[in-house]
Parts: C-alpha cells; sequence; structure tokens
C-alpha cells in the first residue's frame, strides 16, 4: 500500500507537470478545440480500447484452458485489474504478481499460473516487435515519419530492449538448467547478503517448483496452434490500440491529416519508446514520445487535445476501472 500511494503520488505530479507544459501557452484555444470534439469518434476509440483490453483477456482464458476454475468474464476481469497495477509501477511490473495471486485464488498452483502469464506475456512481446518492425520498414520506404538521432536512439534501444525481454522469458520457460542457474545464483547473493537462510532448504523448495514449472511449459509446448492464436490475436489487439489516436483526430473533424498506416506506425514508435521508461505510466516520456511522432500531422492546440484524451483513453480510463475492480474483487473459488 506504501508503494501504490507513492507511485500514485509520482503519477499525478509527472501529470500536473505534464498539464502545464501542454497547456501554459494555449489554455483558452486547447478549450475551444475540446468543445468541438465530435464525441462519436471519442466513443468508437473507447471501443478500440475495449477490444484491446477483451483480445489480451481472451488469448489469457485460452492459455489457463479450464473454464471450470476460470471463466472468460473473470479472465476479463483479471485484465481489468492488472491495468491498474500496471499503471502505479515502473515498467508496468505490477501486473503479473497479482494476476498470478488472482488465479491462485481460483485454485491454479502457483507455478502454473507463473507460465501462464510468462506464456502470455511472450505472445504479446512477439506481437510487439513483430508490428515494430512492419511500422519501421513502412517508415523506411515511404518515409512519412522524420526524427532526430535521439528519437532513433531511443526507438533502437527499445526494440533492443522488448527482443532481449521476449528472449529472456523465452529461455526461462523453454530451459531448464538455465532457469536453474539464475535461481541458484539468487539464492547464492542472498545467503551472502544474509536474506537467505538455509540454503540447502531453500535449494530443494525451488527445484521442486522448477519441476512443476517447466512440466506445465513441456505440456504447451505442444500447444503451437495456441502460440499462434496467441500472437495474432495480440496483433490484432495491438492494432486497435493503435488505431485510436487516428479517431481522435477524426474527432476535430480533421480527416486529412493523417492516414490509418501514418497512425499505426507512430504510434508502435511511442509504444516501443514508452516501454522502458521507468516511472509508472511511463508519465512525461510517453507524451514526449507522443508529441514527438505525431508531430508531422497535428500541431497546437490540435495536439495538446489529441495527446490529453489519448492518454485518458489509453492509461487513465483502465486504470480507473481497474482500481474500481479491485475494490469490489471478492476472490475467486479454490476448486
Amino acid at each position: 500500500m506504501k508503494n501504490i500511494k507513492r507511485n500514485t503520488i509520482i503519477i499525478f505530479a509527472v501529470t500536473l507537470i505534464v498539464l502545464y507544459f501542454v497547456l501554459k501557452d494555449q489554455f483558452t484555444q486547447v478549450i475551444d478545440t475540446l468543445l468541438r470534439v465530435d464525441l462519436k469518434f471519442i466513443l468508437i476509440a473507447i471501443c478500440l480500447y475495449v477490444i484491446y483490453i477483451f483480445l489480451k483477456s481472451w488469448v489469457s482464458y485460452l492459455t489457463i484452458g479450464d473454464r471450470k476454475k476460470v471463466s472468460l468474464k473473470e479472465a476479463v476481469k483479471h485484465n481489468i485489474i492488472t491495468q491498474f497495477f500496471n499503471g502505479i509501477t515502473p515498467f508496468s511490473t505490477g501486473g503479473q504478481p497479482m494476476e498470478i495471486y488472482m488465479l491462485h485464488e481460483h485454485g491454479i498452483r502457483p507455478m502454473r499460473a507463473t507460465n501462464i502469464i510468462m506464456q502470455n506475456f511472450i505472445f504479446y512481446q512477439v506481437a510487439l516487435v513483430l508490428f515494430g518492425l512492419w511500422a519501421v520498414i513502412y517508415n523506411q520506404v515511404t518515409g512519412v515519419l522524420t526524427y532526430n538521432a535521439f528519437l532513433q536512439g531511443l526507438i533502437l534501444l527499445g526494440f533492443v530492449i522488448n527482443i532481449g525481454v521476449a528472449l529472456f522469458i523465452a529461455l526461462v520457460a523453454t530451459s531448464k538448467k538455465f532457469t536453474k542457474t539464475i535461481v541458484l545464483t539468487i539464492l547464492k547473493i542472498g545467503v551472502k547478503l544474509h536474506i537467505v537462510k538455509n540454503y540447502d532448504i531453500q535449494k530443494e523448495k525451488w527445484e521442486e517448483r522448477l519441476n512443476d514449472f517447466h512440466q506445465y511449459t513441456s505440456e504447451l509446448k505442444q500447444q503451437k496452434s495456441l502460440f499462434v492464436v496467441g500472437v495474432l490475436a495480440n496483433f490484432v489487439s495491438l492494432f486497435c490500440f493503435y488505431a485510436i489516436p487516428l479517431f481522435i483526430i477524426y474527432s476535430l473533424h480533421d480527416f486529412t491529416s493523417i492516414h490509418l498506416l501514418e497512425a499505426l506506425t507512430a504510434s508502435a514508435y511511442v509504444l516501443i519508446m514508452g516501454s522502458f521508461i521507468p516511472i509508472p505510466g511511463a508519465s512525461g516520456g510517453i507524451e514526449y514520445g507522443f508529441s514527438q511522432f505525431f508531430q508531422p500531422f497535428i500541431t497546437g492546440s490540435q495536439m495538446a487535445v489529441v495527446l490529453l484524451i489519448w492518454r485518458f483513453i489509453t492509461y487513465y480510463l483502465g486504470m480507473i476501472v481497474g482500481a474500481i475492480c479491485f475494490n469490489f474483487h471478492q476472490g475467486g473459488k479454490k476448486k
């Protein structure tokens, strides 16, 4: 709870700073532009975000593969709650432990729950990198986006980090020797720091847990169709997420400044760059990236309005609904 309060304060502080710089020179123009927004396009943008959440939840539901323990409705609720915990933690790391806990409430063993989360993460990372590669290739061919060396470095760093994370998780999920080496190394460091006691007992416990974990992994290896479906569903969910700025721009009665492929390319760059910003919600950095990559298409008060609405739909809306669902969360029944 202390971390939640601290991170919430950080989020609001950074948000206020961003709002100040966005609005300080054009407050009146931004308000006038907001009042002229066509709400039906905003509703479409919100629907795209809902589809994004649903598809990610559906993949999780398929990966769990046990309707008696976790229904599709419960998988959706879990995903919504993770939006809150991802939003208040650096690098969006808080959602996974919470989801493991919620799955355990439904009678799924922690090692299997961890395996499920890692599988879903791999699906997402593969789709994210593939979409990012498409964006780079499309931009190289068309030249729709021009950016300085600093932004080029951020995009490259984002690619390296995302590919590295995906490979690391894949190794953990598939290589028993690799995972065991990491766990034993951490235990040895813990012993030296006097954090871990009874090394032999802890080693035996973790070896047993790893055996369970890789047993579930070996079962999932046989389901190649699940990998294909998981990646494709995440690819479509990202398509919906990346298309949101387009319809926000349409809501300003601007139908010519940007088309779908350009919006998808700019959005892909924003998400790849924002994935390594070590602040809850990547606050500050994600807004900077958005303003830079969409600058060739919109400027001035239009940029400010699109940025504010986009950030609300894709970040704050999920956090608000997730926090409400978490407060009413009753837990699952172990079966």
